[in-house]
Order: structure tokens, then sequence, then C-alpha cells
């Protein structure tokens, strides 16, 4: 199982000293992080896409790009690449180029994106937000799997004799996941490919996460890709921990308060015991997080929220440090002995390279 971090990248003002970084601080805050992250023995960091205020990262495949230099083992990903209103072919070249620049350790999670005014800005417009998701990565995958591409569709110009460069290394595409809080032909469309299914996990009540990813699981089981158990699933969460459970919730609860995303809502206690938010010990992060399990059965891929809502950056690698000392090493002993041995691992570029040659091996 990977266990890693993902970032919003929003800039927010530390609510108890009232101090906003600069954007370059926050951005480079991201990268520190992405280092910490391999330093602390985590598998993966991820970034997420946003074109509004308060939030920086913009562009994902330059911020990746940056961390592949910086980093050997860690995946870099993404917490979402916007299908719907970046262009197709970008997008293939992109991540692509990424993927060469660092040597495989690359896979993206595609997402439509929920805020309204971003879609006019790219020339889109949101209430035809799924039609966009499934028309843009239908035709993603053939630039990556096909060498010419003829083409045409509703959302943007034809095709004609089109091959995207670089091509995939070794000519395999990176791995997607596709995110969603609350679409199913967004579940669906993870499942007809064959591909993961990422669920935020971070605003819903467990019954709403069991529901999507049970029906994922069903409708990649009928596509025949495998068992409903070897569906490849991620969930996100967030986390925030001090040695002493209390100290965790006093320090937390001016930055929860004040959240862009969930500031101003229900109390942190409410929000805590509804929905996978867990403010404590890492011992209470450890149970809580193999929880999880129990309603979306053995799942590939934790991403863990640590660094939002002003958290300054020395109090998120003290956190990062938690993670990778007291809490992970843990979660992976304890989901090891639970799965199943044909329960896949989360794909890599070298599993889904192997298993390319196998199946060509096989067709000889």
């Amino acid at each position: 199982m990977q266990f890693g971090v993902f970032t919003v990248g929003d800039v927010t003002p530390d609510p108890t000293t009232g101090r906003e970084p600069t954007e370059a601080e926050r951005i480079r805050a991201m990268v520190t992080i992405a280092r910490k992250a391999e330093e602390v023995g985590l598998d993966v960091f991820a970034t997420g896409e946003h074109h509004n205020p308060p939030f920086v990262p913009s562009s994902p495949t330059t911020l990746l790009g940056y961390v592949a230099a910086q980093t050997e083992r860690l995946v870099l990903s993404t917490s979402t690449t916007l299908i719907t209103t970046n262009d197709p072919v970008k997008i293939a070249e992109d991540y692509a180029m990424l993927q060469h620049l660092a040597e495989g350790r690359v896979d993206l999670m595609m997402g439509r994106g929920n805020t309204g005014p971003v879609y006019p800005w790219f020339g889109q417009d949101i209430r035809q937000g799924i039609p966009l998701a499934l028309e843009n990565y239908a035709l993603l995958r053939r630039l990556w799997t096909e060498d010419v591409v003829d083409w045409e569709g509703r959302f943007r110009t034809p095709l004609h004799g089109f091959t995207s460069t670089p091509r995939p290394l070794d000519g395999v595409a990176p791995f997607v996941w596709h995110g969603s809080i609350r679409s199913p032909e967004i579940a669906e469309q993870a499942a007809f490919y064959g591909d993961g299914f990422f669920h935020n996990h971070i605003f819903w009540p467990a019954s709403h996460t069991k529901q999507m990813v049970e029906f994922y699981r069903r409708r990649f089981e009928f596509h025949g890709h495998g068992s409903a158990d070897q569906a490849i699933v991620g969930l996100g969460g967030q986390v925030f921990m001090r040695k002493n459970s209390q100290d965790a919730v006093d320090e937390f609860r001016p930055y929860f308060d004040r959240a862009p995303v969930y500031g101003g809502g229900p109390s942190l206690e409410d929000f805590s015991s509804q929905t996978p938010l867990t403010v404590g010990s890492p011992q209470e992060v450890i149970d809580r997080t193999l929880g999880f399990r129990d309603y979306v059965g053995d799942y590939q891929r934790q991403l863990f929220l640590i660094d939002h809502a002003g958290l300054p950056l020395k109090t998120v690698l003290e956190q990062m440090d938690l993670l990778g000392e007291e809490v992970v090493p843990v979660l992976r002993r304890e989901f090891a002995a639970l799965k199943p041995a044909h329960v896949p691992d989360a794909p890599t570029h070298a599993s889904l390279l192997a298993a390319r040659d196998a199946q060509e091996l096989a067709a000889v």
C-alpha cells in the first residue's frame, strides 16, 4: 500500500499570528514538503491544480518536474488534474514529458473541478462538466496509446494525423486515478477503463464514501477487469497530531475554524465525528485510518492533507515526522497483514511495464 501527502496549495493567513505567506514562500514550502515526504519514507507527493485565489498550484507539472530533480524514489502525482478545462493534447504532452524527466515516477488524478468561474476562463461551461470529462479523457487515452490519432468531438477542434510528443516512457502511459466526491459518472469512467478511483474523503461521511467505492468496484468487475475486490482504490484524509490528543485539538482549532475550504461550518468536534478528519494522537490516527478498510475494503493508496489552512511550515514538517516515524510504519504492517494475496498493489511504471511485456509475450 502506498502512503503519501497531498497539498491544495492554499495561501492562507495563520490565524494565530495573522501572518500570510507570500506566493513564493508557499510554493517553496510545497517543494520542502515533497522533499520531506521522501526523507521520512512516504511513497507519494501529490499537488492539486487551481487557477483561482487563494491557491497557487496552477502548473502541477512545473512543480512536480522541479521536485523530480530533487528526489529519487518519490511517486509524483496530482490530487487533481483538471480534465475539463485543460486541453487533452496539452495534458498528454506535459505528463509524458514529466514521466521521462522523473524516470517513470509519475501518475495523475483526473478531476472535473467544481469552481464555477474557472470554466469560462478556459472557454468552457461548468454545465458541461461531465460530458467534457468523458470526452476529453477518451481523447487523452488515444493520444497516449495511438501513435497517430484522427479524432473529432464536441468540445475542441478535430485532429487529423496528429502525434502527441514525447511518446509515453517505454510506451507505457502514466497510471490514471479518477477523483470524484459525488459523481457516479466519474466512478463509472474509472471502472470502464480499469483505472483507479480516488475518493477525496475529507468532507463526506463514511456512508457516502462506502457507496461511491462500492459502485466503482461493482462496475470494475462488470467491465471485466477483475473481481470487485481487485479494483484500484485510493482515499484522502486529513490529520493533525500531537503526542497528547487534547494538545492537538487545542492547537488545530483556530486553523480549522478559519480554513478556506470548511471554515465557518460545523464545529471541529462535529466535523471530526461526521467525516474522516482525525485530530489527536498518532495512535488515534492509526486506529481511525485502519478503520477505513471496514467500509471501502482493501485499498491501494492513502494520502493525507496536512498543510492546509495556514499551518506554518515548521508545524507541517513536525506532522510529517510523526507520520514517518510513528504512524505509517504501523499502518504498512497492519494493512499488509490484512490484504489477501489476490488484491493488487498500487500500479507503478515498473509494474505496468512488466504487465505489458508479459501480455505481449503471451500473445507470441
